[in-house]
């Protein structure tokens, strides 16, 4: 059901962007309850003058190296959830690929179980 988009600076190797959504899908098995099998990301390289972070926003020290990943889901989850969900992906990060929490930024977008088609057509989740 989660629908992973990962958006990064070019610079980085084949094993390093797939080890990203690796992290963040066992991230989301463990704290939002994932399904296994349930793993759709997209991962998008940017050029570093079409890659704008703010350095500094609420004194957070960003480096070149951030990482912006936006995640829709299904709604429902609640505020610790949450909560884990983003510690578990900075923690991960930090430790398959050393990026640092600081160059972690997450967006979560919650929409209604119809909103989705995995396929063939149909709504899948529609009641």
């Amino acid at each position: 059901m989660p629908l992973v988009r990962i958006d990064l600076a070019t610079g980085q190797d084949a094993a390093y962007r797939h080890s990203i959504s690796e992290v963040i899908y066992r991230a989301m098995r463990e704290t939002i309850n994932v399904p296994e099998n349930d793993q759709f990301a997209i991962i998008t390289e940017h050029s570093r003058e079409n890659f704008v972070v703010d350095r500094t926003y609420l004194g957070i020290e960003r480096s070149d190296w951030c990482v912006i990943i936006s995640i829709t889901l299904n709604d429902g989850r609640t505020l610790e959830q949450k909560k884990a969900l983003y510690r578990a992906i900075a923690d991960g990060l930090q430790r398959e690929i050393q990026l640092r929490p600081q160059d972690v930024f997450i967006n979560l977008v919650e929409v209604k179980k119809e909103n989705w088609s995995f396929g063939n057509g149909e709504a899948q989740y529609a009641i």
